[in-house]
């Protein structure tokens, strides 16, 4: 963070100084919210959660280096004291950024998020300093600790926002108003939460409702191909750029193929001129995502040989999102584990039976282990059954169902679909998975690992890899 004296960051949050021997002392470090990540000059936001209570480490946190402590009440320690600490972190995130004057480049969507921002990230630092999201922290505490990371150095700043209900957008972008804002797509994750797609739709669309107008520079990307998202123009001021296949996408994907390994090859296409990717992330579904980290790269002035190159070299920052570790003994274990809906259980299942093709030629099978998809609501059951039953028609080799009533739905659709025997088998947890595994896989085989993050399911991955029987 720039540094600020804990007067400033007072009369920022509004907050009362606590034995605060000299309000000039200034916060040059960090802003953490885990005592166990003080550094020296850090501020410490203290938070209080259902089983743990900030307030509690607020010494420990000032003998390890914290200059001073965000608190809801005073504690032994140097301190301001907020009525909420969650909303005075908002408020010095939005101070910071104001004051740096950094480009904003926010984006959402149901699936694809962090994956897109990581390449938005990755492409935009071949071009000037890039603070982005790390992992999914894209709440309304990840948001502003991430913000609050930048320094005067830093040009860009990409923000992934998300979101369980309407307004979560809004709030967030009132704390780091973008310039550019990304709307990837409109699908089924948490669909549960926000009773249909077209109050997804709704929520999504905060984001464009943002920005500033096209006069004053707004610019909101938009997925020509999703039509929730491409209707979303008229819910803007800022001026629309287009992104995906459609003919009309002012930046696009032609000819579109995978590898024999099933990394993604298009000829990407922009105003200013056309460049040739080909990607060392897995699944077709990037090709989306890298369409839209084009646009916002074009929108800033990258020429499209740049882009096409930083695309091309762009790799996995995220962890359990299609990372892919081949074995000593040839087999190879895909761990896309961090989190699942419909269409990204869809994605990873396509890249699955792509990087199938050449470990068939070779004598290796196809596994897909599966688990839960959460918080789909009354669509749980119809959208389990067709996960299972696409396994099925992508001729996926074994469909191993891990979990509960979920899993069991998982197997009856590929059941249902012509998987008989023991093409298909559900398991009651992930340890039961991982011993099947161990006894039946043979070099050549692709194992995808893939359910919701409440399952689990990186364990079955990590045990794998580690050659080890139990899971931790």
């Amino acid at each position: 963070m720039i540094a600020l004296s804990l007067a400033e960051i007072a009369e920022i949050v509004g907050g009362k100084s606590h034995d605060i021997p000299d309000p000039a002392i200034l916060v040059t470090g960090s802003v953490v919210i885990d005592s166990r990540a003080v550094e020296p000059g850090s501020l410490f936001a203290a938070f209080r959660g259902d089983k743990v209570d900030g307030h509690d480490y607020a010494e420990r946190a000032v003998a390890q280096g914290a200059v001073a402590v965000l608190a809801t009440r005073p504690v032994p320690a140097p301190a301001i004291v907020v009525d909420d600490v969650q909303a005075a972190l908002g408020r010095l995130a939005r101070a910071v950024v104001e004051r740096l004057g950094t480009q904003v480049v926010a984006l959402t969507g149901s699936a694809g998020k962090t994956s897109t921002k990581d390449l938005v990230a990755q492409v935009l630092r071949r071009k000037a300093p890039t603070v982005f999201t790390p992992g999914s922290l894209n709440n309304e505490i990840g948001l502003p600790l991430t913000a609050l990371t930048a320094t005067a150095e830093t040009e860009h700043l990409v923000l992934e926002m998300g979101a369980r209900g309407i307004g979560h957008i809004r709030y967030l972008t009132e704390l780091t108003p973008p310039r550019i804002g990304m709307v990837l797509n409109v699908g089924s994750a948490h669909i549960g939460e926000f009773g249909g797609r077209e109050q997804i739709a709704l929520a999504k669309g905060e984001l464009v409702e943002s920005l500033p107008s096209a006069e004053a520079g707004g610019i909101a990307v938009l997925n020509a191909d999703d039509p929730l998202v491409r209707a979303m123009s008229t819910r803007t001021r800022a001026r629309v750029v287009l992104f995906g296949e459609a003919a009309d996408a002012a930046v696009r994907a032609e000819n579109v193929r995978l590898t024999e390994h099933g990394q993604p090859s298009f000829t990407l296409h922009t105003p200013t001129g056309c460049s040739d990717v080909t990607m060392r992330l897995y699944g077709e579904h990037h090709v989306s995502n890298a369409l839209a980290a084009a646009a916002v790269a074009h929108e800033l002035g990258m020429p499209v040989d740049e882009i096409a190159l930083a695309l091309s070299e762009a790799g996995t920052l995220s962890r359990w999102r299609m990372e892919v570790t081949e074995r000593p003994d040839g087999v190879t274990i895909v761990n896309d584990a961090y989190n699942a809906n419909p269409e990204s259980m869809r994605a990873a299942l396509r890249a699955l039976a792509a990087m199938g093709e050449p470990a068939r030629a070779k004598g290796g099978r196809t596994w897909a282990v599966l688990g839960m998809m959460a918080e789909l609501g009354d669509e749980a059951l119809a959208e389990h059954d067709a996960v299972g039953r696409l396994a099925v028609r992508l001729n996926v080799g074994k469909l191993v169902a891990v979990g509960g009533r979920e899993a069991s739905w998982l197997q009856l659709g590929a059941y249902n679909e012509g998987s008989w025997g023991e093409e298909s088998v559900h398991v009651s947890d992930a340890q039961a998975a991982v011993d099947l595994l161990r006894s039946e896989l043979r070099p050549g085989d692709v194992v995808l690992v893939k359910a919701s993050r409440s399952v689990g399911l990186e364990k079955v991955a990590e045990a794998l890899l580690e050659g080890e029987g139990a899971v931790r």
